[in-house]
């Protein structure tokens, strides 16, 4: 039997690149598990919990706490911090009504089918369950979506791998949880530069290597073409790179 082959549209995750280049994701996440307020001996998912140190956190607290992720890498990272995680697609959530609350940060922007996604939400809540998370929103990156854009249509490339995700506006995000029985508590949309303390080259090789890997031998060549255009906007006189991140931040209830 031939061994399947990752995807290479597909994102692919190594805890090692992203612990070195993307950790600020975990760190700034102090002010969504505010919202979130988890207290010790609740039931909770963490949806997307990638390497898992926000999960471990959680734990800490006192929290029974479940972390799902689609990855691999990030699962088996997550279990080696002595977690309960779980291999498992954000867009095919399979639990019942078992959770006190739903957690999700900086992952909701991958999983674009998003009505799938708060649909299996609402079957994990118990009645007067709440969600909590922060993701990707309106605006978001959008700079470095417009470079890529320009390359890829420069090079004849998938314009699909210039932007894969899902950044949706305040009101389109909460009519989507409406529509699925939530009531809001609170929704923001919150601009949050974040310094790239590795620069945008090593950012855009973390988290869009398949854009990059379509372009063949020409791959290198890409992502220099990238960064220069990029340079202008996000590169001050001193040579720090700042990622334009805005972010969608929400708190709701299943009645």
């Amino acid at each position: 039997m031939t061994e399947a082959r990752p995807d290479p549209r597909r994102q692919q995750w190594s805890s090692g690149s992203y612990d070195t280049h993307a950790r600020f994701v975990s760190d700034l996440a102090t002010g969504v598990v505010d919202w979130l307020a988890p207290r010790a001996g609740e039931r909770i998912l963490d949806l997307g919990c990638g390497d898992g140190v926000i999960t471990a956190e959680l734990r800490d607290r006192g929290v029974d706490v479940v972390g799902v992720d689609a990855s691999e890498d990030f699962i088996a990272a997550a279990r080696a911090r002595g977690l309960d995680a779980r291999l498992m697609d954000g867009e095919d959530l399979r639990f019942g009504p078992e959770f006190d609350a739903v957690f999700s940060n900086a992952a909701l922007h991958w999983m674009t089918q998003a009505d799938a996604v708060v649909r299996g939400i609402a079957r994990a809540l118990k009645p007067g369950g709440r969600f909590v998370a922060e993701f990707g929103g309106h605006g978001n990156v959008a700079a470095i979506v417009t470079a890529m854009r320009a390359v890829c249509q420069r090079r004849g490339g998938d314009l699909a791998l210039a932007d894969p995700w899902y950044f949706p506006a305040p009101q389109v995000y909460q009519a989507l949880l409406e529509r699925h029985g939530f009531r809001v508590e609170r929704i923001a949309l919150i601009p949050r530069p974040v310094v790239l303390k590795t620069g945008i080259e090593s950012w855009l090789a973390v988290f869009r290597q398949p854009f990059f890997a379509q372009f063949g031998a020409a791959a290198d060549a890409a992502l220099a073409e990238t960064v220069e255009l990029l340079r202008p906007a996000l590169c001050d006189a001193d040579g720090n790179w700042t990622a334009d991140y805005v972010r969608l931040r929400v708190a709701a209830v299943k009645p």
